[in-house]
This record gives C-alpha cells, sequence and structure tokens, in this order.
C-alpha cells in the first residue's frame, strides 16, 4: 500500500506540471455558452460558474498548492532541525530558552495562529510559505531536541568534545546523518499539513488571491453552486485527499521502517 501511494503521488506530481505542456486549454478563459457543464470529454471535469475548464484550472491550483506545501514544509523543518539540534547539543540556558519558545508556539491552535497573521497580512503564495513555515517547525524541533539530547550522550561525541573538534563539525558530520530520517519523516508529513493549512484558508477566503489560484480557492469557488454543480467542488476536494493521504502513507511507512530498525538494533 506505502509503495502504490509513493506511485500515486509521483504519477499526480507528474500530471500536474508537466500536463500544462500538452493540454492547452487556458484556465482563465470565459466561456458564458459553456457555463457549469458537466464532465464530458470535451471537458473531462466539467466548467465552472464563468465557463472556465475545471481540469486547467486544477492543474493550474494543483501547482501552486504544491510549491506552497513543499516549500513550507522544507523551511519549517530545516528551522525545526536546527533549533532542534541546538537545544540538544547545547543544552542549558540555550535549550530552556528553546523550550519556552516552543511551548509559547504550541500554546496557540496552529490554524488559529495562521488565521491571526493572515489577516492582517494581503495573502500571496510567498507570504503563506511564510506563515506556514513560521507555525509549522515546533513538532520537528521537539522530535529533534529529543534525539539529539540521546546523540549528545553518546561515548565518541564527549571524546570529540575534549578533542576540541568544532562544534559545526560535530553537528554537521555526526548529529546530521543520524537525524535525517527523522527529518525526512517531518519533511513528508508536513508537506500534507501545508496543502491541508494552504487550502484550510484558501476555502476561508485568506488565501491565495484571484487570478493565482489553489486547491483551496478552487474549492471555495464550488461552494455557491454545490447543490446543481457538484464538479466544481469535487474534483479539487478529490486532488487535495489524494495528495495528502498519499504523504500520510509515506510518512507511516518511514516511521514504520525507522522503528523497524531501532527494535533490530535493540
Amino acid at each position: 500500500m506505502n509503495k502504490v501511494a509513493f506511485y500515486i503521488l509521483a504519477f499526480f506530481v507528474a500530471i500536474i506540471f508537466f500536463m500544462p505542456l500538452f493540454y492547452t486549454v487556458s484556465a482563465y478563459e470565459l466561456n458564458p455558452d459553456k457555463i457549469l457543464q458537466a464532465p464530458s470529454l470535451s471537458h473531462i471535469m466539467g466548467t465552472d460558474r464563468l465557463g472556465r475548464d475545471i481540469f486547467a484550472r486544477i492543474l493550474n491550483g494543483g501547482q501552486t498548492s504544491l510549491i506552497i506545501g513543499f516549500l513550507s514544509a522544507a523551511i519549517s523543518s530545516l528551522l525545526g532541525l536546527f533549533i532542534g539540534i541546538n537545544a540538544g547539543y547545547l543544552k542549558g540556558k540555550v535549550d530552556k530558552t528553546i523550550t519556552i519558545i516552543i511551548d509559547l508556539f504550541l500554546t496557540f491552535p496552529t490554524f488559529f495562529l495562521l488565521l491571526a497573521l493572515v489577516s492582517y497580512i494581503q495573502a500571496s503564495s510567498i507570504i503563506l510559505i511564510i506563515v506556514i513555515s513560521i507555525t509549522g517547525w515546533m513538532g520537528m524541533a521537539r522530535m529533534i531536541r529529543s534525539e539529539s539530547f540521546a546523540i549528545a550522550t553518546k561515548p565518541y561525541i564527549k571524546v570529540l568534545k575534549l578533542a576540541n573538534v568544532s562544534s559545526l563539525k560535530i553537528i554537521f558530520k555526526y548529529f546530521t546523518p543520524l537525524l535525517a530520517p527523522i527529518f525526512l519523516i517531518s519533511f513528508t508529513f508536513g508537506v500534507g499539513g501545508a496543502i491541508l493549512a494552504e487550502s484550510g484558508l484558501s476555502f476561508l477566503g485568506l488565501g491565495v488571491n484571484s487570478p493565482e489560484m489553489s486547491w483551496g480557492s478552487l474549492l471555495s469557488d464550488g461552494k455557491a453552486v454545490l447543490d446543481i454543480a457538484w464538479w466544481v467542488s469535487f474534483f479539487p476536494g478529490l486532488m487535495i485527499f489524494i495528495v495528502t493521504f498519499c504523504l500520510m502513507q509515506i510518512s507511516d511507512f518511514l516511521q514504520s521502517k525507522i522503528n523497524t530498525k531501532e527494535i533490530q538494533k535493540g
């Protein structure tokens, strides 16, 4: 199932980024003669209330959603990795300060924190990437901090410190490779979370602004006609579900692999 999830995800990502090279129908062209047409051979996912081709908009909006998801997850994971390693390696006052900051961020529910930040900023893809990154690093930092504590107590790390090996070299050469599996799990999980966060904000009208589009904004566009044109909201919602489900399956698979290796070592 997990390998299937990976192949499905790869297939959809390839379709979203490469299909527009062959499917040249405009995602923006208005057609008053084709308003709310059901899926057919000419429009495989139908048209919206302005006569625009939904499949073309799914491809266009998917690029926005995936770019926001992958970039914000990468930034938040790297931020969490950096903060977590410093907390676990340096310990003392640095660790206490970082722990307090993490606890303060976790005091507020992430989605409401996102809403609060976006409410005061004109949303765009770049702004959403920054905001989702800022609100998504805490879980990663906590996991990395915990693992860094364990690594820092190993005898060879203590020997390296006594030998006056630079902290930067110890962190990059000995900490980072051991923490890579956790980083990968957090990243894949974070991509799914970021896509859902962006979709939620766009659905509420706080995400990307027209003419830019994402799966969340396309889902929101279909609210008004849901009772007469189910396809307008169904297909962007289906894409969000498939991609995030595959990412969660891949994350679970990576987690089980790491747990199996740890049991075998034990």
